[in-house]
C-alpha cells in the first residue's frame, strides 16, 4: 500500500472528511436559508413600494379620471429607471404604459405575481414582480418592479456558496492529510516499537513527545503496563531461580534420608523415625509451594471470599493463636486496638499475613540478654491513620539494617543472621503482596530498638473478586 493510500485509510483522515462533509452541508443550509430570507425581504420591500405606487395612482384616477391617470403614467415612464406601468381597458387593450408584452392571463389576475415581460424600448425578456389593481370602470392598472437585482444577488450567493464549499473541501483535505500524516507517523513509531518488543526486546518503550495529548497518555499507560509486565517476568525468573536454588537442599536431604533408610535395612523403630523425618521435610516443601501460590495469586489480583470484617478482631485472633508460641519463647504479646476497624477484603489472607509477621517477630525479635521484661514484648496494634487501617507488629530484637529493608520483601531472601533458623524467606513477601492486593502497602520501620512492620490497608480496596483463595502456610 502506498503512503498516500495509508493516509486516506487512517481514522483521522476519515473523521476529518466526515467533519468537512457535515460542515459543508451545514454551511449550504445556512447560506441557503440566508438567501431565501434575503429574497423574501426584497420581495416584501418591492411589494410595499408597488402598493404605495398603486395607492397614489388610484387617488389620481379618482381625482381626474382616466385622462389624469394616463398623463401621470406617461410622465413616470419617461423617467430613467422607471418601474413597470400599464393601463388597459376591460377588454385587455393597452391604453398607456412602458410594457410591450405580457403572458396571457396576467391582467386578469388581481394579485401579486412574478411574470415575464418586455419593455417598449428593449426586446430583452425580463422578469418582474407586479400587482394588478382593478380601477372603477373595469380599467386594469399594473404596477411592477424589475427583479433583475434580486436574481443577481441570488447568483452571487450561489457563487459564494460554491466557492466557499470548494475552498472548504480543499482546505479540509489538506488539513486532514497533514493531521493524518502526523498521527500516522506516531502510530507507525508505536507499531515499530511494539514489533521490537514482540521480537524479544522487552526493554523497548513507546516514545512520549511531551505534548500531553491522547497518544501521549496512551503511550504512558502502555509503558506503565510494560513496566509491570517486566517486573512480573523478572519476579517469575527470580522465583524460578530461587526455587531451583532453595529447594535443592531440602529435596537432597529428603532423598538422602530415604536412601540411607533403605541402605541400612533398619528395624521398625528406626524406619519409623526416618519416615517421620521424610514427612517433616515434605511438609516443609508443601508449605513453601503453598506460600508461593498465595503470593502469585495475590500479586495477580485474584481474591475470593471478599467481605467486610473487623481488622482489629483479626489482629486479636492472631495474637490469641500465637500466645502459646510466644510463652514457649519466653515472650509476651501486647495487643492494642482502636475499637472496630471495618475493612473489605479477604479475612483469611489478612490473618495469614499477620501470622507471618508475628511468627517472624517471635523467631527473630528476641532482645539481647539483659533487656528486661519490657524488652521481651511483641507489640501488636490496630488503628486508623489518615484514612487507612494500619496493622502493626513491633519487636525489640536486632531489627533489619536500612540497606536490607527494601530487599527482604523479595521471595526467598534471608539475611545472614537468620539462616540458622527455620524458614524459607517468603513471609514478608506474602505480607507485602496481601497489602498491595487490599489497596495498601507494607512498611518496614525502625522501632528503636527492634523492628516495626506495618500493613496499611484501604478500607475499600479495588480487589478483583475472582479465583480461589489458596490454603494458608506460615513461612
Amino acid at each position: 500500500m502506498t503512503a498516500l493510500g495509508k493516509l486516506f485509510r487512517t481514522t483521522v483522515f476519515k473523521l476529518t472528511a466526515a467533519f468537512v462533509l457535515l460542515f459543508a452541508i451545514g454551511s449550504g443550509l445556512v447560506l441557503g436559508r440566508v438567501g431565501w430570507n434575503v429574497r423574501n425581504l426584497m420581495d416584501d420591500q418591492i411589494l410595499e413600494t408597488i402598493d404605495a405606487d398603486i395607492k397614489g395612482l388610484a387617488e389620481q384616477y379618482a381625482d381626474g379620471g382616466i385622462r389624469e391617470l394616463v398623463n401621470v403614467i406617461e410622465r413616470r415612464t419617461r423617467q430613467p429607471g422607471a418601474s413597470l406601468y400599464l393601463v388597459a381597458n376591460f377588454a385587455g387593450d393597452i391604453i398607456v404604459g412602458n410594457v410591450k408584452a405580457l403572458p396571457d392571463g396576467v391582467l386578469s389576475r388581481a394579485a401579486a405575481l412574478e411574470t415575464r415581460y418586455e419593455r417598449l424600448d428593449d426586446h430583452k425578456k425580463r422578469r418582474a414582480l407586479a400587482r394588478v389593481f382593478i380601477l372603477p370602470g373595469k380599467y386594469r392598472l399594473l404596477v411592477g418592479h424589475d427583479i433583475e437585482e434580486r436574481e443577481q444577488l441570488r447568483k452571487i450567493l450561489a457563487q459564494a456558496l460554491a466557492t466557499s464549499l470548494l475552498w472548504l473541501v480543499l482546505i479540509g483535505a489538506i488539513g486532514g492529510l497533514f493531521v493524518a500524516r502526523r498521527v500516522l507517523r506516531r502510530v507507525d513509531s508505536m507499531n515499530a516499537t511494539a514489533q521490537t518488543i514482540m521480537a524479544g526486546d522487552l526493554g523497548g518503550r513507546l516514545a512520549v513527545n511531551g505534548s500531553g495529548d491522547e497518544l501521549d497518555r496512551l503511550a504512558r499507560n502502555l509503558n506503565a503496563m510494560l513496566d509491570r509486565i517486566g517486573e512480573l517476568m523478572a519476579g517469575m525468573k527470580e522465583v524460578t531461580d530461587n526455587i531451583a536454588h532453595d529447594l535443592k537442599t531440602p529435596l537432597t536431604r529428603l532423598r538422602n534420608e530415604a536412601e540411607q533408610t533403605l541402605r541400612a535395612a533398619p528395624d521398625a523403630a528406626a524406619g519409623r523415625e526416618a519416615l517421620e523425618k521424610i514427612i517433616e521435610e515434605s511438609d516443609g516443601l508443601i508449605r513453601i509451594f503453598n506460600a508461593l501460590l498465595m503470593i502469585a495469586r495475590a500479586e495477580a489480583g485474584n481474591i475470593a471470599g471478599v467481605a467486610g470484617f473487623d481488622a482489629a478482631e483479626v489482629l486479636r485472633d492472631v495474637a490469641e493463636m500465637y500466645e502459646p508460641v510466644a510463652e514457649d519463647a519466653d515472650m509476651r504479646l501486647a495487643v492494642e486496638t482502636d475499637g472496630e476497624l471495618p475493612v473489605t477484603g479477604n479475612r483469611e489472607l489478612i490473618g495469614q499475613a499477620l501470622a507471618n509477621l508475628v511468627d517472624n517477630a517471635i523467631k527473630y525479635g528476641a532482645p539481647a540478654t539483659g533487656a528486661g521484661d519490657a524488652g521481651r514484648d511483641v507489640a501488636l496494634s490496630a488503628r486508623r491513620q489518615g484514612g487507612m487501617v494500619e496493622l502493626t507488629v513491633a519487636d525489640r530484637g536486632p531489627g533489619i539494617a536500612v540497606a536490607d529493608r527494601a530487599r527482604v520483601v523479595d521471595r526467598f531472601v534471608r539475611l545472614e543472621n537468620s539462616r540458622s533458623r527455620p524458614g524459607s524467606g517468603l513471609g514478608l513477601s506474602l505480607a507485602a503482596a496481601v497489602a498491595r492486593l487490599h489497596g495498601g502497602a507494607l512498611r518496614i520501620e525502625d522501632n528503636a530498638p527492634g523492628l516495626r512492620v506495618v500493613i496499611a490497608l484501604s478500607p475499600s480496596p479495588p480487589v478483583n473478586p475472582s479465583g480461589a483463595a489458596p490454603s494458608g502456610a506460615t513461612t
